[in-house]
This record gives structure tokens, C-alpha cells and sequence, in this order.
């Protein structure tokens, strides 16, 4: 934890191409409250931890005014985590050939100029949260990613405000013993699923340097990853802004409800968002940007299902 000014073994300062809001563009990183990988401190700076090939780093972002932006890091991984930051806070991200073409989105786009799709092109490592949140409620899937990084990560490097933590390994992660992930709430599906991936982490890793078509289609090689987790994946690791979560158990519903009033099926989502083909998972996000209600609370919902008990 920090306990004075400590130097930054690596930093960058940036002035964007675009306007960027860290924190709207960074949000989308986080796992849930309490995630031991992401914080923002008292200044509003953002903090990180990834892992990368050359180790564990710890990543502070920060603006240093209007036009700059700036990234310190630590651990022996901060060389290469620190000079893949402006691509992490969206500075691929291109939305000049976005034309929202109707008042709400005119409107969040105007208002929301520095909201960008960050990329961080660490695939497996934005995969297994992904894994974890098939066909559970978000509170459950980050409880169990909280208990399981804790529990098999290492502790961050660098002077970070609030203890933090790192993601293990793949092979760390392949070897979490089978009564610890039932005793984090993982059912036997998703833990095999995560494990198998593990395995081919190296391959899926190769899916930054790809097509979004080709990346989704090396990512569903893996058994129990499908559309949904796939797309979860590109929005955050390959900066993908079409990237569209079609499955997702109330997606459709907030769709049509945020643009037409109504209910609506995966495919009659996808057709309403055919005229923003290249930047679907961009209108979602510009959608939740600017408040926009989806359906209303009236149907079931996803239930809390505790596998420590089964």
C-alpha cells in the first residue's frame, strides 16, 4: 500500500487524439464493487493491475489536464503495460464514421464526447470474468471473481492506495484445486471451461493481431465460449466497438425498450441496430451513458443459484 511519493518504474504521457474520459472508458475494466484489480483513489485516478508476458504490473491513469493524459507503472511488467495504455484508454477507438442519425444518440454522443472503447489486448486475461458471468447474476459472478483473485493471484506491485491484486497465471488458473471453486460459487461448467482455456491461452492471445470475425471465431473453438462471451471479450481485450452481446439475458429487452418501447428478440435487436453496423456495441454503451430506460421490472428475473450448496 502506499506509504509516500514513490517513483514510477515506467511512465507516459499522452496527449489523445480524441477526447477521453478515463473513467467512462476505464469503467468497463472493472469487475464489479471491490474488484481487487481496479480502484479509484481519492484524486480520481484510476488503478490496475494486469499480467503480462514479462509479469505483473500495476497501472495508475490519470488526466494531467484537459489534452494530457498520463500513465505511471510498476512491477516487471510495466514496460510493456505502460506502453499499451493509450490503446487501454481507447485511442484506436475511431467513431468519426459514427452518425447516430436520432436524438437520443445525438444527443449521448454530444454529451459523452470522451467515452471510447478501450482495448487492452490481454485476451485471456478479460475471458475467464467473462466465463464466469455465463448464465449467472452479475452480483454472483463478481463475488466469485473477487474470492478467486484474492485467493490465487499475487499481491500488486507499486504503491497502490487499497491492497490490490493480480490475475494468476493461465497455468495458475488451470490448477485451482476443484473444492476451491466450488467453495467461490463456480459450478463444475464454467470452472471446466476456464481450465481447457488455460490450456490454449497462447492461441487465444493471437486473437489481438486478427479480424473481429477471425478473433470470434478462434475464441468459440473453445467449448462453453460462445457468441456472448466472445463479444464480452472484444469489447474490452480487442477494442472491438461493434462487438454486440447477443444472448445476453436482458440485452434485447433494453435495447427495444431505450429505442422502440417494446420487447424484442435477439434478431429483431440485431435488425434495429443494422444501421450502425460497425459501432452496435457503441450505441449500448452511449444508450447506458445517457440514462435511457429499458424494460421495466415486471418479468423474472435471473436468480441467485448458490453451487456451494449442490
Amino acid at each position: 500500500m502506499h506509504t509516500g511519493k514513490v517513483i514510477a518504474d515506467q511512465a507516459l504521457s499522452w496527449r489523445p487524439r480524441h477526447p477521453t474520459d478515463l473513467r467512462q472508458t476505464l469503467s468497463m475494466l472493472r469487475r464489479g464493487p471491490g474488484d481487487p484489480t481496479f480502484h479509484v483513489d481519492a484524486a480520481g485516478a484510476i488503478w490496475r493491475t494486469t499480467l503480462t508476458v514479462e509479469g505483473a504490473a500495476t497501472l495508475r491513469f490519470e488526466h494531467r489536464s484537459a489534452d494530457e493524459l498520463r500513465c505511471s507503472g510498476w512491477g516487471p511488467g510495466a514496460a510493456t503495460a505502460v506502453a499499451q495504455a493509450p490503446e487501454t484508454a481507447g485511442e484506436l477507438d475511431d467513431a468519426s464514421r459514427f452518425e447516430p442519425g436520432l436524438q437520443l444518440l445525438d444527443e449521448a454522443h454530444r454529451r459523452n464526447p470522451g467515452l471510447r472503447i478501450p482495448r487492452t489486448a490481454r485476451v485471456f486475461e478479460a475471458l475467464v470474468p467473462a466465463i464466469l458471468e455465463q448464465k449467472v447474476i452479475s452480483l454472483q459472478a463478481h463475488a466469485s471473481w473477487r474470492h478467486l483473485v484474492r485467493g490465487f493471484g499475487a499481491p500488486a506491485p507499486g504503491p497502490t492506495p487499497v491492497p490490490m491484486h493480480v490475475v494468476p497465471s493461465p497455468d495458475g488458473w488451470a490448477s485451482i484445486p476443484t473444492w476451491e471453486w466450488h467453495k467461490s460459487g463456480v459450478d463444475p461448467r464454467r470452472a471446466r471451461t476456464i481450465v481447457n482455456a488455460a490450456r490454449f491461452a497462447p492461441r487465444l492471445e493471437e486473437a489481438v493481431g486478427m479480424s473481429p470475425t477471425d478473433a470470434a471465431a478462434r475464441l468459440t473453438l473453445m467449448p462453453g465460449v460462445g457468441a456472448w462471451t466472445a463479444a464480452e471479450v472484444a469489447q474490452r481485450a480487442l477494442g472491438d466497438a461493434d462487438a454486440l452481446s447477443v444472448g445476453d439475458y436482458h440485452l434485447s429487452n433494453y435495447v427495444g425498450h431505450a429505442l422502440a418501447g417494446r420487447d424484442m428478440t435477439d434478431d429483431e435487436m440485431l435488425e434495429t441496430l443494422a444501421p450502425w453496423a460497425g459501432h452496435r456495441y457503441r450505441v449500448v454503451r452511449l444508450l447506458e451513458a445517457a440514462g435511457a430506460k429499458g424494460r421495466p421490472r415486471r418479468g423474472p428475473r435471473m436468480s441467485f443459484v448458490d453451487h456451494r450448496a449442490i
